[in-house]
């Protein structure tokens, strides 16, 4: 039976990661599975976890007032969905919504933040990570606005 730390350090997100901080992750982490329809979150809610899709696909929106929530950008396997667990006050930017059966590996924000505080070298792989993942999400995001708006 493989073990969360086994699970992570097949995903291309840590693959590179020492062996050491992916364990740190693994002590934080759980699986998790939710059906088609099911919020992993609420844009504006508690970010209190990140997520790494190991099967399934996840949907990316924003909110539009008088409309459906508009998505952004659809994420699946080996794909980390969420980056807010990083950024004070720690609220959610977007809305992420799984499209059909998921399962995904968890990682708990608090226990995650704790490790990387008391660790600098790791709190920069981890950010050396999720920097890019931020500015392809922004990048995603405008252009999708400019698809929308640009409908005129």
């Amino acid at each position: 039976m493989r073990t969360i730390e086994d699970i992570l350090r097949e995903q291309r997100f840590f693959a590179e990661l020492d062996a050491s901080h992916q364990a740190l992750i693994a002590g934080c982490a759980s699986n998790r599975a939710c059906d088609a329809g099911t919020y992993l979150f609420r844009e504006g809610g508690d970010a209190d976890a990140f997520f790494v899709i190991r099967h399934g696909h996840v949907a990316l929106d924003i909110a539009v007032p008088g409309r459906e929530p508009l998505v952004i950008a659809t994420l699946g396997p080996g794909d980390v969905v969420g980056a807010s667990w990083l950024i004070a006050p720690y609220r959610w930017r977007f809305g992420a919504r799984a499209i059909e059966p998921a399962r995904l590996v968890q990682i708990d924000a608090r226990c995650l933040r704790a490790k990387l505080d008391a660790d600098h070298d790791f709190g920069y792989a981890m950010m050396s990570r999720f920097v890019p993942l931020l500015a392809e999400r922004l990048q995603a995001t405008r252009l999708q606005l400019l698809d929308v708006y640009g409908r005129g």
